[in-house]
């Protein structure tokens, strides 16, 4: 089976001492960018009510490229595009949930801190990227390269991609004293190998995922609970920040040695789920779970001044422990990866079915606390409630996809 994919792959670069200066001097620049055309944009509205586009402003930029061309033409022109592209995406999503009666927040000014990086469009066209030849399980993959910018020159970068594929675009990334590369890579030629069972799993906080197979086993997947883990170290981390003075080289460091602890945390989460992710989508045929709404299920209950929320510390902590297991993330890698291997993903209507309130043996629905975990039923039916939801969830994706008989008691 043969796919058509966008991946991005990232690489961490590691350019020499002057390098790193260039690449400080090309963020700042962009930041810059991004400044005056927020400010064209605000001024332009608030002076005579007119709103400026994208394509206003790239007319402008290039009236200003020639007019000071030893600061602003030194930059890639195109590069300089995508910044103005982004900050007109920030608009058009402010305007979007203005409609949409949310509460929007306004484009912000950036500083250097919270600039994260700068783009390019196609490839070639003042960047250049050279990946290395290496194996993995016996297959050709990228591994390592050479990013060669404008302006800055050949700079090393480490990491490697399962598969390659055409290069189309990618971001120079800063975040914590680091510069990564990440590449949009255009995959032609994807095939995986999958098995062939149902599985249907159902999310939770107390087990990660519980699921169900088509062969009759379970098999449920411990939540690993990163940040009880090191919710020690990180506040330990977080008092050495405070008691710094701000802006002192102590604070720095401390604050750096705070964000790296969060980042690899980050980090440990992402390639537990790649891996759990990839095991999932070499069995099976189908993988069916609820439809997850994380929005809703994280709201805060704090409630308002007149109406104040109950158990708001209690609904804090389950938000965090939610949020902790990504799930969006999870089943994200899941879909694509399934889908890769010629297998199917499908999403039940939760509101519609009500998996956890369904009796997987006779259908009937029975409503459940949160805090009572066995599902017990009149018919006789007795055993966990996750499993009882994944077998619902199940019980539904092969009437759907081969037709079969739900009970009648539906």
């Amino acid at each position: 089976m043969q796919l058509m994919d966008r991946r991005k792959i990232t690489y961490k670069l590691f350019p020499t001492a002057a390098q790193i200066v260039q690449l400080g001097n090309l963020l700042r620049l962009h930041k810059d960018l991004w400044n005056a055309a927020l400010q064209e944009r605000i001024d332009a509205w608030r002076k005579v009510s007119k709103s400026i586009s994208y394509e206003d402003q790239c007319a402008s930029l290039t009236q200003i490229r020639g007019e000071l061309p030893d600061d602003w033409a030194i930059m890639n022109c195109s590069s300089q595009q995508v910044t103005l592209r982004r900050l007109n995406k920030a608009f058009q999503g402010f305007f979007r949930r203005v409609a949409r009666g949310q509460s929007p927040g306004f484009p912000r000014y950036k500083s250097i801190q919270r600039m994260p990086g700068f783009g390019y469009k196609s490839h070639g066209d003042g960047w250049r990227f050279t990946p290395a030849m290496g194996q993995r399980k016996g297959k050709e993959c990228w591994k390592h390269g050479t990013l060669r910018l404008q302006g800055v020159g050949h700079i090393k970068a480490r990491g490697m991609a399962r598969q390659g594929g055409t290069i189309k675009s990618c971001e120079v990334l800063h975040d914590r004293g680091e510069w990564h590369l990440s590449l949009t890579v255009e995959c032609t030629d994807i095939q995986r190998e999958g098995g062939g069972m149902a599985v249907a799993a159902d999310w939770g906080v107390n087990t990660l995922l519980s699921l169900v197979k088509s062969d009759g086993t379970t098999e449920p997947i411990p939540n690993p609970r990163w940040f009880k883990e090191g919710q020690a170290r990180q506040l330990e981390l977080d008092r050495a920040v405070s008691r710094k003075k701000r802006r002192s080289k102590g604070w720095r460091r401390a604050k750096r040695a705070s964000a790296n602890f969060k980042a690899k945390s980050a980090r440990r989460r992402l390639d537990h789920h790649h891996k759990l992710s990839a095991r999932i989508a070499g069995e099976v045929a189908i993988f069916a779970t609820e439809d997850l709404t994380i929005k809703n299920m994280t709201a805060s209950a704090a409630g308002t001044l007149d109406e104040p929320g109950k158990n708001v510390a209690q609904k804090s902590g389950l938000n965090r422990e939610i949020l902790d297991t990504a799930p969006a993330l999870l089943m994200q890698l899941i879909a694509y990866k399934v889908e890769e291997t010629g297998g199917q993903f499908i999403e039940a209507p939760t509101r519609k079915l009500k998996p956890s309130q369904r009796c997987p043996a006779c259908w009937a629905i029975k409503k459940k606390s949160l805090s009572q975990r066995t599902h017990r039923c009149a018919c006789g039916c007795e055993m966990d409630r996750d499993m009882a939801a994944a077998q619902v969830v199940l019980r539904w994706a092969m009437q759907e996809q081969f037709g079969q008989e739900l009970s009648k008691a539906a």
